[in-house]
């Protein structure tokens, strides 16, 4: 009876992600970068436009499949579009995660200028750093999101409770 409720609960959580975004993230695992990021692009503004939470992190991967497309101009104002939203939210322990790893992921793709230009705008935007606390052990988390199929990732998830993350692009539950 119990897997029969919460076959029915992901299926009805399925249901209530967009076929975009669904499309999307299975473009960008398939590897099509180019079409990935226009649909993430279509996804943010349309966030954005709504004054969504999650209009940040679909302009932060619209920017990151333009990269990975080698359309490094069209990438960098999502990037920069998404990390600004993040800073005008107040979600600062969130734009310092995501703000590392777009500099990570900017170096390890030979975009240095772009790398250096990104990191002077956290500069001035962040405060200086406060010694971290130990963090508090996660479960593991699978790989990909099992209702809209967006990879999951621990700096972009956020955690309701302590088994419980959610996705950070369709809000479903991920245990």
């Amino acid at each position: 009876m119990r897997r029969m409720f919460r076959r029915h609960i992901r299926k009805t959580l399925a249901q209530e992600v967009p076929p975009i975004l669904q499309e999307a993230n299975f473009v960008f695992d398939k590897g099509e970068y180019g079409r990935a990021g226009e649909l993430f692009e279509r996804l943010a503004e349309t966030a954005s436009a709504r004054g969504g939470p999650r209009a940040p992190l679909f302009y932060l991967k619209a920017g990151q499949s333009r990269i990975l497309a080698g359309q490094t101009l069209l990438g960098m104002p999502s990037l920069k579009r998404g990390l600004e939203l993040l800073a005008q939210g107040g979600r600062i322990p969130r734009l310092q995660a995501v703000g590392a790893r777009v500099l990570s992921d900017l170096n390890e793709h030979g975009l240095r200028e772009e790398a250096a230009e990104i990191e002077s705008w956290l500069g001035n935007v962040l405060p200086s750093p406060a010694p971290s606390a130990a963090s508090a052990k996660r479960p593991v988390l699978p790989t990909h999101c099992p209702s809209c199929g967006a990879g999951v990732r621990l700096d972009e998830v956020e955690w309701p409770d302590e088994v419980t993350a959610e996705c950070a692009y369709c809000g479903s539950p991920i245990r």
